[in-house]
């Protein structure tokens, strides 16, 4: 079988692309976080909680409107840690439920505030804990 010097390089073309993308999906990405800064993580503070929790939040899109701006107003505020970005807001009948760990007081009181900003004062339940960083 005659290979002509022409096609030779028509043909390794693919096979050699589909080398180099394996090689670049098996090769790991490196992480670029700070040693001493552990992830968030707040694994055990959801196993006992008590009820209503996340999942049992109505889906009636009047909770679910007011839920989405809470979330939206916590997130574009940048002075914000992580832990306080991935809080629990759990609205039933216009009644809001703030769960999770936060870095500060601070944190606490400003992320309570934006929710009464949005859903009205006296419809927010603060069940905040602050979680100093180990």
């Amino acid at each position: 079988m005659k290979v002509r010097w022409i096609e030779l390089p028509r043909l390794l073309l693919p096979l050699c692309s589909l080398v180099f993308g394996g090689f670049l999906t098996a090769t790991p990405i490196p992480e670029y976080q700070d040693p001493q800064h552990t992830p968030p993580d707040n694994t055990r503070q959801n196993k006992d909680q008590t009820n209503p929790d996340a999942g049992q939040q109505k889906m009636n899109p009047a909770d679910r409107a007011l839920t989405q701006k809470i979330r939206k107003a916590i997130h574009q505020d940048t002075s914000l840690s992580t832990y306080a970005h991935n809080i629990k807001i759990i609205t039933q009948d216009g009644k809001v439920i703030l769960r999770g760990p936060v870095r500060s007081e601070d944190e606490k009181s400003s992320i309570e505030a934006k929710a009464e900003a949005v859903a009205g004062q006296g419809n927010v339940t603060n069940q905040l804990e602050v979680a100093l960083a180990k």
